[in-house]
């Protein structure tokens, strides 16, 4: 049990970590982009990314919360639901019903679409605070805000996507031995 719980902390840790380095990349990109000065750029790419990633975990976060709420009743389903998310119920008995309700993280289009556009939503406002903090000049902060987003938007749909295939193959690899 500890083994998995370290497990689920490290995987946890390198997921919000790849955001936070393909974030710097992309925000230093496009604060050039839209200023033409590195030095402003790296500014922004350095603090803006910084302030982006703790809003990112705790979004995501938020979104388990959300997800798994939706699909609870009671304290049964409460504590199923607990285990599958430290991905101690193999897949699946996590997909199996239960009072009508299953355990499998939802990933219907209008749930996708949803977390996406909060996502974007939380992360225009952080960059137009940040980029305002740093130039001063609420244009450029309101390019920066706008653009930014809109790039990194796309960028953390895929980023996500990548990682739920890589949860799913994970799983799979563990489910094998046990079927084996």
């Amino acid at each position: 049990m500890v083994k998995l719980l370290i497990s689920t902390a490290r995987t946890l840790a390198l997921k919000i970590a790849s955001y936070g380095v393909m974030h710097l990349v992309v925000a230093i990109l496009v604060a050039f982009a839209i200023t033409r000065d590195w030095r402003l750029a790296l500014a922004v790419g350095l603090v803006e990314p910084f302030f982006q990633t703790i809003a990112y975990s705790i979004h995501d976060r938020v979104w388990h919360r959300i997800e798994r709420r939706r699909m609870l009743s009671g304290l049964e389903e409460a504590s199923e639901a607990f285990t599958a998310r430290l991905d101690v119920m193999s897949i699946q008995e996590q997909r199996r019903t239960h009072h009508g309700h299953s355990h499998a993280l939802p990933t219907s289009f209008r749930q996708i679409a949803a977390k996406t556009v909060t996502y974007g939503v939380m992360h225009f406002a952080v960059a137009v605070a940040v980029a305002y903090a740093l130039t001063q000049d609420l244009a450029t902060a309101l390019a920066i805000g706008v653009i930014e987003p809109l790039v990194q938007t796309v960028f953390f749909t895929v980023h996500d996507h990548i990682w739920t295939r890589i949860e799913a193959r994970r799983e799979a690899r563990r489910a094998a031995p046990a079927e084996a």
